[in-house]
């Protein structure tokens, strides 16, 4: 088996992306409520801080800050899956995400910024929706109604918030 290397530091900021298997798929968005539910469950088990994320229709973008000593985002990312197999797909059948993800660790402010840009921007720049306020499957929303993004931030342009969580 395969040992990947991944960089675990306690307190780090990542961006990740985590993918289902078939990429034409709109399984995440048809079934957002079990995704929810699974992260919700896995968040009691695994200690972190969702600073912006996107659920697309067959894959997901997140970036967060691990809130426990050994930032077990492996673990993490493991229940979000199983909890969200177990809810959507019959007794036996075969899981819908890619065994695997991608992350990176955020190093600065500067590539904080860019990511939650990117996380947000997603959606248009994947032709699902013209604004970023039109996809409600998104931070946006968080970051808009608190007044901590302008409407102007990556591309958004004149857009009225909404309400949504990814």
């Amino acid at each position: 088996m395969v040992r990947y290397r991944r960089n675990r530091i306690a307190g780090a900021t990542y961006f990740f992306t985590v993918t289902l298997r078939d990429r034409r798929s709109d399984l995440l968005v048809r079934e957002v409520d079990a995704l929810r539910a699974a992260w919700r469950a896995a968040a009691k088990r695994v200690p972190h801080v969702v600073i912006a994320a996107v659920v697309l229709p067959d894959h997901l973008h997140a970036v967060i800050r691990m809130a426990d000593a050994t930032a077990d985002y492996p673990r993490l990312w493991q229940d979000i899956k199983k909890g969200f197999t177990r809810r959507v797909v019959p007794a036996g059948g075969r899981s819908p995400w890619q065994p695997r993800y991608w992350e990176r660790t955020v190093r600065d402010e500067a590539e904080l910024q860019a990511l939650v840009d990117y996380v947000h921007i997603n959606p248009v720049k994947h032709g699902l929706v013209e604004t970023v306020a039109a996809w409600p499957h998104s931070s946006v929303h968080r970051f808009m109604a608190r007044g901590v993004l302008p409407n102007d931030r990556a591309g958004i342009g004149d857009v009225k918030t909404g309400t949504g969580e990814p």
